[in-house]
């Protein structure tokens, strides 16, 4: 029999006076990028703070009193609260770095995510897109960007990872005790709960809200695990990426739906909505729903100020990333909605189909975010080629090259992953506004910092994580029922050799066995006399990904051969904890992606923020930020039709590198042991790096390019009962039925040596008037078959209508030599109209 409570509550244990502060700064998620205010925490209980997963919450909970009090007169330790104290008060009460037009507290940015990775004592995030969208929110907060989060709350989160005996990943689920988390519950003026409602399938699903603060930013998370609601809605912010698409489609409803519900009960009216992936798309049918519901409009018209204040960002790199559903699946669970719409099955399915009339063809989510947005972008500028080429046939009449879809780069929240030593001598010679403003930062200055305190930081890091890592892992190998003996050397790893990191999500195309194709060769690499290197992995499968646990299972067999026993190990439990370990302690970061299918690849960032320096496959960010001498290039930038060729050169290149170029600048020393070369190269890619891939920088991008156009559309759009709106849906019908009428009639250019290229065209506008058209010419190098790379556009300028043809001119700005060309485009033109391709009507001559 187990014992169990007839009732539970939480104790929270009275704070001593001069403590009480403490409460102020456990309340704020400031503390996990703050690393002087983690410290905090830390130095009451070292012990405790370790076993509670970094958690000050529980920390404070669970500490004796008698702790306390010692710490209450503690002159040094008041000294060191008050200092973090004043530091949270000005960052809170300080004037905005960045000011958008359009954007408000009760008007803000609203930026959905399906899981938001904060911290690890709250495991709501799986991978990447988690981080990233955790480090969008902490850099929001630094620029003072009017801007909340919208997620789920998962009472079990994401699983935890352990493996078995014969290396095959388990997967434990542990419940999350709220009353241990900075959460706090959002109540009505009466201080009873507030909830929205969501209709399923012919039933209402109730969620409560939760407000977590990051900084200045509010994240607001939806929770339908309540006594209302049946056992299965319950579940449904259970798991993060638990269940089939059946779960997975109610998910996304509450995200969606009930996320824009939740707002507005809230009293938050968002200018911009921010789909981060298409799992949070049905936010734009229901900003639709409202619009149409408080106003009376149609369909069509509430739809303009929605998608025009609407940004969707994509992560995928190939279709079979993408979440397809069965259109039977959606219109059970969102016909009856749709109709109340005004929308039939069909055109419910169309919206997210890349070809509406295709009958075959599934509904996707991220077609659905594609269509319902104003900006779309992927995150870097090599995907934003390979999103452009995924979703071609979306837009039939546009060249590849014209696909709207941008590129903002991903970047990290620097102060969450850079090492305390490292941040404290960025302060010193960067200065502080590297932790807030670092894009705006003279990262030159890192030049200065002699070579041999630069190394002497970084020595340490690694010292750290080869000790943390070799705990880890004997302690990984005993419970797996396996001897934690070392091999022939007499030590797992060492903390003076070149370490390598490997830590990422396992996919078959993130190939992390590439390594292992010559095992022979990667042996003596690994165990050379003089310039032995070693290599620490670590990384989950997701819990349906069979092959992916094959990969891990075969990394871990593979490191138990005696040739690789000492110099290669997977830790197991990856999370934020164990990657900020690895990201400040390892020397080299490796990322071997089957080119092109990363999307951009932040741990490699993180990575060069510590002053590690990476070797990386031509793919992703790395596409666009290596240069000669700031890192190593593995293989080449072309693709080879036949992957195990690329997989073949890829390998070699990578045993290249590791037997010459890397061992040799790493161990050739001076007099005081510091390797001159290394330490150059270290500081060359923080230098270079430093400003440009940051969550500062990105979200900085984002108001600027996204944001801020969207705001000013959004406050045009929906003025005045949706007059604009409305005006323009009428417009766009006329400009529909008449777009077939436009003729070219001619077309001349003239040299012109000052400005380039006169060009001239005449159209007959047929059913429609000069002023419903625009017309471009988009120019660029050009091939001997007429091909034509888009390198810009000029827009030509209406100069007369006379007997019924229009007349267009203006200049093309040719700077380049050699064979050129320009197409003249035409698309529709209105003066309130925020994305001419959202209508798909282009002409081309």
């Amino acid at each position: 029999m187990r014992l169990r409570a007839s009732r539970t509550l939480i104790v929270e244990p009275p704070l001593p006076e001069p403590l009480a502060p403490l409460r102020d700064l456990v309340a704020n998620l400031y503390w996990t990028w703050n690393t002087d205010a983690a410290s905090l925490f830390e130095r009451l209980d070292r012990e405790l703070w370790q076993e509670t997963g970094h958690n000050p919450v529980a920390l404070l909970q669970r500490i004796p009193a008698a702790t306390l009090s010692r710490f209450a007169v503690d002159d040094g330790y008041l000294s060191h609260l008050q200092r973090v104290l004043s530091a949270f008060h000005a960052y809170l009460s300080r004037p905005p770095l960045c000011v958008i037009n359009g954007l408000s507290a009760t008007e803000p940015v609203a930026y959905f995510s399906l899981e938001f990775a904060l911290t690890e004592s709250l495991p709501t995030y799986s991978g990447g897109l988690g981080v990233l969208a955790g480090d969008h929110l902490k850099s929001a907060s630094d620029l003072g960007l009017p801007l909340v989060g919208v997620g789920l709350l998962y009472h079990e989160g994401y699983f935890h990872q352990h493996l078995g005996p014969d290396g095959w990943q388990r997967e434990d689920y542990r419940v999350i005790d709220l009353a241990e988390q900075p959460l706090a519950p959002i109540v009505d003026a009466l201080g009873s709960r507030l909830t929205v409602a969501v209709p399923i399938d012919g039933r209402t699903v109730t969620a409560q809200l939760w407000r977590l603060d990051v900084g200045k930013v509010p994240l607001f998370l939806l929770d339908t695990d309540i006594p209302t609601n049946g056992e299965s809605d319950r579940q449904l912010t259970g798991r993060l990426y638990g269940g089939d698409s059946e779960m997975r489609i109610q998910q996304e409803m509450v995200l969606g739906i009930g996320g824009v519900r939740a707002l507005r009960a809230m009293g938050v009216d968002p200018a911009v909505c921010h789909m981060n992936e298409g799992h949070s798309a049905l936010l734009g049918m229901e900003r639709i729903r409202t619009l149409m519901t408080e106003h009376g409009a149609t369909f069509a018209e509430a739809r303009l100020p929605v998608s025009s204040a609407t940004t969707f960002t994509t992560h995928t790199a190939v279709a079979a990333g993408i979440d397809l559903f069965p259109p039977d699946l959606v219109a059970r669970y969102l016909g009856e909605y749709a109709a109340g719409m005004g929308l039939d099955r069909g055109a419910l399915i169309g919206l997210g189909r890349t070809n509406p009339g295709d009958d075959t063809e599934p509904f996707s989510m991220a077609m659905l975010g594609l269509r319902l947005s104003g900006f779309r972008n992927g995150v870097s500028k090599l995907h934003r080629m390979v999103s452009q080429r995924l979703w071609e046939s979306a837009w039939p009449t546009l060249p590849l090259d014209q696909i709207p879809i941008e590129a903002v780069t991903n970047g990290v929240h620097l102060p969450t992953w850079v090492a305390h030593e490292v941040g404290d001598l960025y302060d010193r010679y960067i200065g502080e506004s590297w932790r807030d403003d670092p894009a705006n930062s003279d990262w030159s200055r890192i030049a200065a910092v002699p070579d041999e305190e630069l190394w002497r930081v970084h020595e340490r890091q690694r010292e750290r994580l080869v000790l943390r890592a070799r705990q880890q892992h004997a302690d990984a190998m005993m419970s797996r029922g396996r001897s934690a003996t070392p091999g022939g050397s007499g030590g797992v790893l060492d903390t003076g050799t070149l370490t390598i990191g490997f830590a990422r999500r396992f996919a078959g195309y993130k190939r992390a066995t590439l390594l292992f194709r010559d095992p022979q060769r990667l042996a003596a690499i690994l165990n050379h006399a003089e310039r032995p290197v070693q290599f620490i992995f670590a990384g989950k499968a997701h819990p349906r990904d069979e092959p992916a646990k094959a990969l891990i299972r075969e990394v871990v067999a593979l490191s138990e051969r005696p040739e690789f026993r000492d110099r290669l190990i997977l830790l197991e439990g990856y999370d934020m904890e164990l990657a900020r370990s690895l990201v400040q302690g390892c020397d080299v970061w490796l990322n071997t992606p089957l080119r092109p299918l990363e999307a951009s690849g932040t741990s490699g960032m993180k990575a060069c923020a510590n002053g590690a320096i990476h070797m990386s496959v031509m793919d992703g960010w790395w596409w666009e930020a290596y240069q000669p001498g700031l890192g190593w290039a593995v293989g080449r930038s072309r693709l080879d039709d036949d992957p195990e060729a690329q997989d073949a050169f890829d390998a070699n290149s990578i045993y290249d590198l590791l037997e010459n170029d890397l061992p040799q600048s790493f161990y050739e020393r001076d007099h005081e042991g510091v390797p001159g070369d290394w330490v150059r190269r270290m500081k060359a890619s923080v230098s270079a790096f430093g400003p440009v891939f940051n969550t500062s920088r990105m979200v900085a991008e984002y108001a600027t390019k996204a944001y801020e156009p969207a705001a000013r559309s959004w406050h045009i759009l929906k003025a005045d009962a949706l007059a604009a709106a409305r005006d323009q849906a009428r417009w766009l019908d006329n400009v529909r039925s008449g777009w077939d009428s436009v003729r070219v009639r001619e077309l001349s250019h003239a040299r012109n040596e000052a400005t380039g290229l006169g060009v001239t065209v005449t159209i007959d506008p047929g059913q429609l008037t000069p002023e419903d058209l625009r017309v471009d010419a988009v120019f660029g190098p050009a091939g001997p078959d007429g091909s034509l790379a888009s390198h810009g556009v000029a827009r030509l300028d209406f100069v007369s209508l006379a007997a019924g043809e229009a007349l267009y001119r203006g200049e093309v700005p040719f700077t380049e030599g050699g064979r050129q060309g320009y197409a003249i485009r035409i698309l529709p033109a209105h003066p309130n109209l925020h994305d001419p391709f959202a209508s798909q009507l282009a002409h081309w001559a």
